[in-house]
């Protein structure tokens, strides 16, 4: 039985192998749970690149550790390793040919892990958490960027214990992307900021926040020549914006979408309002999915402008998301996101990581 190995899956879930029942609703969506998942929230995931033959699933979490599984196409998860820090991992990223991964946490360090070895060494410094990490592969160089709070980004070469470049940033940094030759921040107070990386990294623009509340996650998409052009950006008030970078008509390109809001989001009723804490783009598709505190996720088309699909709703939030290099494979993870205060957690329930075949309902309204 082979559930992402083609496109034809588990419309209808899978089925009841884990005998679910009507009292429990940490899995509504009948997904494939990933086995030995973290101990505390989990706050990153990654898929492995298309240079690795099958697909590695990494999560780092609020217990210090980064966790590898091997995703089969049959959706059976094997755990395959871990690593440590001394605080919570942050942010995960893979290098280019699926060698190594890279870990930011807490302890105000990021880490190189190389997977062969299994040995992880320490390659980046910052004088406050470390809250992101992306690998750049440039014609004539490669590194990583870290992003902190100590209001600064980072650029190492992680044969090196200096760092090739620092560049000031207006407040902490909350979030990052990057797609070569393209990397955006977003920071405390709404800042927003897009660099170019050809050469060297510089910056290129300081955009005015298209969002009136604070930023949460970011994601940069591609045009139809597999190019970056512009960026999709959540915040914590239930609100994404669509920002092009050069756009042809930009009071009309750019916009911004309500979601992760209770009930439904044309009524004149008061409504819950729920934290973005995810988006990932469709490598294939282009479209996108959004995941928020609400215990939710959604599928979109931002060039049609419609809502593809929306999840039933998890008994805790979704903290995050990301699919796999072909798109067959759609990961969230379940766990308290602190989005309601100390008094919300309760540490007897357990944090998931759930696989769902992504290959049909990412399909955009007007390719039928």
């Amino acid at each position: 039985m082979s559930l992402f190995g083609t496109t034809s899956g588990f419309g209808t879930g899978g089925s009841s192998m884990f005998g679910s029942t009507t009292t429990d609703n940490h899995n509504p969506m009948k997904d494939i749970e990933v086995t030995s998942s973290p101990d505390d929230s989990i706050g990153c995931l990654s898929f492995s690149p298309p240079t690795l033959p099958g697909n590695f699933l990494i999560a780092g979490s609020w217990a210090n550790d980064v966790r590898c599984w091997e995703v089969q196409d049959s959706g059976q998860t094997i755990p395959k390793a871990q690593q440590m820090h001394t605080g919570p991992v942050l942010d995960v990223c893979w290098s280019d040919d699926g060698s190594k991964v890279f870990t930011a946490s807490c302890d105000k360090t990021a880490k190189m892990w190389d997977l062969n070895s299994n040995q992880a060494i320490q390659i980046a410094q910052h004088d406050a958490p470390v809250k992101t990490i992306h690998w750049i592969k440039a014609p004539n160089y490669s590194c990583v960027m870290t992003g902190s709070w100590d209001k600064t980004l980072k650029f190492w070469d992680t044969r090196s214990s200096n760092p090739m470049m620092v560049l000031q940033l207006p407040e902490r940094c909350y979030c990052a992307d990057v797609i070569y030759p393209m990397a955006v921040v977003a920071t405390a107070e709404r800042g927003l900021i897009v660099y170019q990386l050809e050469n060297q990294p510089s910056e290129f623009r300081r955009i005015e926040s298209p969002l009136k509340h604070q930023h949460r996650c970011v994601a940069i998409f591609k045009d139809k020549q597999n190019k970056p052009t512009g960026f999709a950006l959540g915040s914590i008030e239930g609100r994404v914006a669509i920002h092009y970078i050069n756009p042809p008509n930009p009071a009309k390109d750019n916009f911004t979408f309500k979601c992760h809001r209770s009930n439904g989001t044309n009524t004149s009723a008061p409504q819950d309002i729920y934290a973005v804490n995810g988006i990932a783009f469709h490598p294939v598709h282009g479209t996108l999915a959004t995941v928020g505190s609400d215990g939710r996720f959604s599928f979109w088309d931002k060039d049609a402008r419609t809502k593809l699909k929306t999840s039933e709703q998890l008994d805790q939030p979704i903290s995050a998301c990301c699919f796999n290099h072909n798109g067959n494979i759609f990961a969230y993870a379940s766990s308290y996101d602190w989005s309601k205060g100390h008094e919300f957690y309760n540490p007897q329930k357990k944090n998931y990581i759930f696989l769902r075949n992504a290959a049909e309902e990412l399909k955009p309204r007007n390719k039928k």
